[in-house]
Formats: C-alpha cells, structure tokens, sequence
C-alpha cells in the first residue's frame, strides 16, 4: 500500500486529501505544517509527498528544499493556490515533480496518484 504525506495548514484540505487517497488504496500521514511534514517525512519514508505552498512555521519551499535534502528522489507534487505561479515554477526547479492548483477536483488527484505512484517506471522513461 502506497503511503502519502499530505502537509497543509488546512485542516478541511487534508481530510478531503485523505478520503480521494484513502478510496485509492494509499496509507495517508498528514502533516499541518512544513516544519512538521519535514519531520514526518524523516520519519515515514512515504511514497509521494503533497505539499501545500504557503504554511505556518516553514513554507512549502523550506520544506521542499529539506525534504529533497533528505532523500533527492522523494516525490514532491507542490498544492498551490491561483495566483502562486511563479512560487511552482521556483518549487519545480528545487525538484518538485508536480504541482496542482487549489481549488481541486477529485479526478486531479486520482490522475496525479496514478502519475506518481502507480506508473513510475513511465516517469523514469520521460
């Protein structure tokens, strides 16, 4: 079972986050903070991190950056909301694989599970 770190501030975001992945088959760790999504993400090694930008105590490009300190493969999908365009772009340089914009629907996120966690020999080949 693929687990996912959903890290936001929002706590209506994670639990629709965790219901849409939960109905997929993932193991969801949420985290409410980049402080505490750098933690748990040493701590529970997960598959696929979704990342919200803007956060209390570390934003999401701090925790970006120290997530793909620890591991340089972690999967980062940044969660941004409109108007943060140019903070995807900087997150996609620091090694973010994907990002999606707030509002979401459901079909995004079955899309990006499918992207990153059950097609990843595909990615490889790109």
């Amino acid at each position: 079972m693929p687990k996912v770190l959903v890290a936001d501030d929002a706590l209506f975001t994670r639990k629709v986050l965790r219901e849409i992945l939960e109905a997929e088959g993932c193991e969801v760790v949420e985290a409410s903070n980049g402080k505490d999504a750098v933690e748990k993400f040493c701590l529970e090694h997960p598959d696929l991190v979704l990342l919200d930008v803007s956060m209390p105590d570390m934003d999401g490009l701090t925790a970006l950056r120290a997530i793909k300190e620890a591991d340089g493969n972690a999967k980062v999908v940044m969660v941004s909301a409109m108007g943060q365009t140019s903070t995807v772009k900087e997150a996609l340089k620091l090694g973010a694989c994907d990002f999606i914009v707030k509002p979401f629907r459901t079909h995004q996120i079955r899309e990006l599970i499918a992207r990153w966690l059950f097609e990843p020999a595909r990615n490889e080949e790109r």
